[in-house]
């Protein structure tokens, strides 16, 4: 048995165990109940193959005729019912062994018929399985051995009624060997209840964090960010992959394009309700759903076994957030792909995060369609389709296949389906390595013509409205177009001396822009105030009209127009201090008497209503007048509301009036 066993490990280069495989092919656990705690991808599907062997083969070096099964293992999903079926598959070959599979989504007709021919290991999912022990089409009566691998994934999922229903269905002097990442209250009380006197193995080391993970930083121009993303996730076709993001709406955009595109995907944000975050969670571990999209709030205690691939769509904020997002894969063991998208302007922000989280990234361009086209033609050769053996249910179709097409047409077919089952890979831009280039200096502008035209600053005019209206009515560029300088009822405009004629030819002889504004040739350039930028030159005050004088140089291409000063409130003639309106003297009762009752009392100069000197407004005088109010000869009150509003600035003119001509009776 020994032999057959090395002779078959050598052939697939094994020159030493991994840990886990060491710890239990110790001799003195031969044939003992096991609960390991192991890594994925620590080799433990060939451990527990070599851990099993003597159960199963006793002294001998090949098994006898297939009929009962004697070795049950349990794997929670498809995938990797069908990885476990492999590895033993190509462990036993020497041994003669014939090993059969029972998972969910495969034709049960045959499973069934691969059951009746007989097996001496069967490799099933839960489900799958206890449907065929109901069914009476498999008998467990003989199994030596059952294996729970992932248990502690299976009773995550689930299934802890469909491992006790059937290790009840297994006798009890069973080898039973439990593999889980974890030992929870669960697997513990499983162990227990289905193991006797189980040895505790534990081979999870303290690896270095993120030992491994690959880091790439992938440069791409700024408008193919979300095409990266498509590629990165075409390139690497991982079972599992989570994208990042950095807010919820890029996280809805973004889901929303890859499920238009054709990826499973899920979304997980911070208002999804805690059912909403389990059922897409469960999509991922169950092969629902390949691709998670998520911030980094929503993404915290996400634990999936198969992720291979993180991608981060926008770069994280610090470099303890890449720790934490890049953490969701390389466990285990298993290796991982940690991508980062990079556009130009976020190069050196990329650089700093790595150089404080001490990583080391690759820095390379995002997978092109023609490497993505290359990957699949890679991943399609490799497929284990290719290998299988033809079935009984599948051979009447094979043979109708080929009776009817020729071996071309059916490799064309089966490249058409496989291209309409994977989405089309993007057209990236070239991003030049790198830094972003600086921009250069404007060049010197050359030989050139300066016109005039009638319309200045009294006619709202500005660079930013005469460079499109100018290059609009003769047919330049803004290139063509040098220094644009506005006076008060003039412009300056200097074009390009090449291209001056091509201008006058499509102005026409009139010299007209928008039928009323007049443009006139200038045998020299306008003799103005040196152009300082940021700081308009203003010369003497000009006549009306005049265009010198007054004139403020402007760049169209460096200055914006000059804006007005804000008036001061000092500058209003008519907002009196309240302080200097407190000071203010009563009137003269003989000069100023009430001619009736007022409309706030009395109040000395301000007792008139606003609209005191209007023929038919109030203010009029009534017979039989009240006493005044006990505001009466300590002034004004200080005036309500905003010091320049319409109501006292009519009072500021009645006091004006009032002192002007004291005598005057009121009407």
């Amino acid at each position: 048995m020994k032999h057959t066993l090395a002779n078959a490990l050598a052939r697939k280069g094994y020159d030493v165990l991994t840990p886990v495989q060491q710890a239990v092919t110790q001799p003195e656990l031969e044939g003992r109940d096991l609960l390991v705690s192991a890594q994925t991808g620590s080799g433990k599907t060939i451990g527990f193959g070599l851990a099993i062997a003597s159960t199963l083969l006793d002294d001998a070096d090949t098994f006898e005729q297939a009929d009962a099964p004697l070795a049950l293992i349990v794997a929670p999903t498809r995938e990797l019912a069908m990885q476990v079926k492999r590895e033993l598959g190509w462990l036993y070959a020497d041994a003669g062994a014939v090993l059969a599979s029972c998972v969910g989504g495969m034709d049960m007709r045959d499973e069934r018929r691969a059951l009746a021919r007989g097996a001496h290991i069967v490799v099933a999912t839960p489900g799958r399985l206890r449907d065929h022990i109901m069914r009476g089409s498999i008998d467990l009566s003989a199994v030596r051995a059952a294996v729970l691998d992932e248990a502690d994934e299976m009773l995550d999922l689930g299934f802890r009624e469909d491992l006790e229903f059937i290790l009840e269905q297994t006798p009890e002097a069973r080898q039973t060997l439990l593999f889980s990442a974890t030992v929870p209250t669960a697997i513990a009380r499983l162990a227990q209840s289905y193991q006797r006197d189980a040895e505790r193995i534990s081979t999870v080391g303290e690896e270095a964090q993120h030992s491994d993970i690959a880091y790439r930083a992938m440069s791409v121009a700024a408008h193919d960010n979300e095409n990266a993303v498509i590629n990165v996730l075409r390139y690497y076709e991982a079972p599992n992959a989570i994208v990042f993001c950095n807010t919820r709406a890029m996280v809805a955009r973004l889901t929303t394009r890859l499920s238009n595109r054709g990826f499973s995907v899920v979304a997980l944000s911070g208002e999804l309700t805690q059912s909403e975050r389990s059922n897409a969670l469960q999509s991922m571990r169950d092969g629902r759903a390949r691709v998670c999209v998520a911030t980094d709030v929503a993404a915290r205690g996400i634990d999936l076994p198969k992720l291979d691939l993180v991608v981060h769509a926008e770069l994280p904020s610090s470099h303890e957030t890449l720790l934490h997002r890049s953490g969701r894969t390389g466990r285990a063991g298993r290796k991982g792909v940690s991508a980062l998208i990079v556009v130009p302007s976020a190069r050196k922000k990329a650089e700093r995060i790595l150089k404080f989280a001490k990583l080391t990234a690759e820095w390379t361009a995002a997978p092109s369609a023609a490497e993505v086209d290359a990957q699949d033609q890679v991943r399609m050769l490799d497929a284990d389709d290719w290998q299988a053996e033809i079935t009984e249910g599948e051979r009447a179709s094979v043979d109708q296949l080929l009776e009817r097409f020729t071996p071309e047409q059916i490799a064309a077919a089966y490249l058409r389906q496989y291209k309409l089952r994977h989405s089309a890979p993007e057209d990236l831009s070239p991003v030049k390595p790198g830094k972003p280039d600086k921009p250069k200096p404007r060049a010197a502008f050359g030989p050139s013509v300066w016109f005039s035209l009638s319309e200045g600053r009294n006619q709202a005019a500005s660079p930013r409205h005469l460079l499109p209206m100018v290059c609009k009515a003769g047919g330049l560029s803004k290139d063509d177009i040098g220094a644009i300088r506005v006076a008060d009822d003039l412009s300056y405009i200097e074009i390009r001396e090449a291209s001056v004629p091509g201008f006058l030819d499509t102005i026409g002889p009139g010299m007209t822009i928008e039928g009323s504004k007049k443009l006139r040739r200038l045998d020299a350039a306008p003799d103005l105030p040196p152009f300082r930028p940021g700081k308009p030159e203003r010369g003497p005050k000009a006549k009306p009209g005049s265009s010198k004088g007054d004139t403020t140089p402007v760049d169209w291409n460096d200055t914006p127009a000059p804006r007005r000063r804000k008036p001061k409130p000092e500058d209003r003639r008519d907002a009196t201090p309240p302080a200097r309106q407190r000071e203010t003297k009563a009137p003269d009762p003989a000069v100023h008497a009430p001619l009736g009752k007022p409309r706030h009392g009395a109040r000395g100069d301000d007792d008139m209503p606003k609209d005191a000197g209007k023929a038919g407004k109030a203010g009029k005088a009534k017979a039989g007048g009240k006493p005044a109010s006990k505001r009466a000869g300590k002034g004004p009150p200080p005036p309500k509301g905003k010091p320049n509003s319409k109501k006292n600035r009519a009072r500021a003119a009645q006091k004006r009036a009032s002192s002007e001509k004291p005598g005057t009776p009121r009407r």
